[in-house]
């Protein structure tokens, strides 16, 4: 699988990271299987956060060997630095890790909640003061829905962030002022040298009244050439990694996919976005 460098980290992810949501719901056993699989396609990055159910236990077993073969990014999505760093140290005990490559603010989603993060006593304090400690190398955040970008730009003038995570996806591109924020955010993230992760990387739409058969919280492409074409779209843009999707019967179309990769040419690329029509809208991804 191909492999990008996450900006000034210098660690050269596979252009597909391990989502552990995916395995937060399993039991063991499936679980280990969906790790072993991550790693026998050659994926050497992993992205997980307390809220994802039980991810942080089926991962447990694994480390230090994970630890050794994965670069390692965790998020808390605590606000204040006391509550922060009780976050934290729950996760590494839940995880059985001594540090992390990558700690994120998670899901800092509009100026408000940025505003705390960023402010006396915020989160962001406690996070600085794990890098101090040795407790992580790099800092990052994240963050979901249609402000996504316009807050991560925000965030990247108030502090040095290593890296950023947020949704794109061809059917949000439809949407012309997300993708005018979102490749505005692109472009900053090149000039500062930020890694730049992106999720949601096969939603096409939402739930409305259809039966909701997958575990994500939106309604996602199943079929391996929909899944091939959302994939290869997003990893033509200037990207450098994604975490596989939330859906553990997905992820090995996820992973297939991202081993086939070939950069699509921009008419193609422009085709897709066209095409990406919803059966229903998703207003809390900007796909409308």
């Amino acid at each position: 699988m191909e492999k990008r460098r996450l900006g000034r980290t210098g660690h050269n992810s596979t252009v597909i990271t391990f989502g552990a949501y995916s395995i937060g719901k399993l039991g063991q056993e499936e679980a280990d299987f969906a790790i072993q699989m991550c790693l026998d396609y050659g994926v050497n990055h992993i992205d997980i956060a307390p809220g994802y159910s039980e991810s942080m236990e089926r991962v447990a077993p694994w480390m230090p060997e994970l630890r050794s073969k994965m670069f390692l990014g965790c998020k808390t999505p605590m606000r204040t630095r006391d509550d922060a760093w009780r976050n934290i140290e729950d996760i590494m005990q839940r995880m059985n890790v001594a540090s992390f490559d990558l700690f994120q603010l998670h899901s800092v989603i509009d100026l408000e909640t940025l505003n705390v993060v960023t402010g006396k006593g915020g989160a962001l304090e406690a996070l600085v003061e794990m890098k101090e400690q040795g407790l992580a190398k790099w800092l990052g955040i994240t963050g979901h829905g249609p402000s996504s970008p316009s807050t991560h730009l925000e965030a990247l003038r108030r502090f040095d962030f290593d890296t950023v995570m947020f949704p794109v996806n061809a059917s949000m591109y439809r949407n012309s002022e997300y993708r005018k924020n979102s490749d505005e955010l692109l472009k900053v993230c090149r000039q500062k040298d930020v890694g730049v992760q992106t999720i949601k990387m096969i939603a096409r739409g939402g739930w409305s009244d259809s039966v909701k058969d997958c575990g994500t919280w939106y309604d996602p492409y199943r079929d391996q050439k929909e899944i091939d074409e959302s994939l290869w779209w997003l990893l033509s843009q200037d990207i450098d990694t994604a975490p596989s999707c939330g859906e553990f019967s997905l992820l090995k179309k996820v992973l297939d996919a991202g081993s086939r990769f070939q950069r699509l040419p921009l008419k193609d690329q422009e085709n897709i976005v066209s095409t990406r029509i919803p059966i229903n809208p998703e207003p809390r991804l900007a796909i409308i």
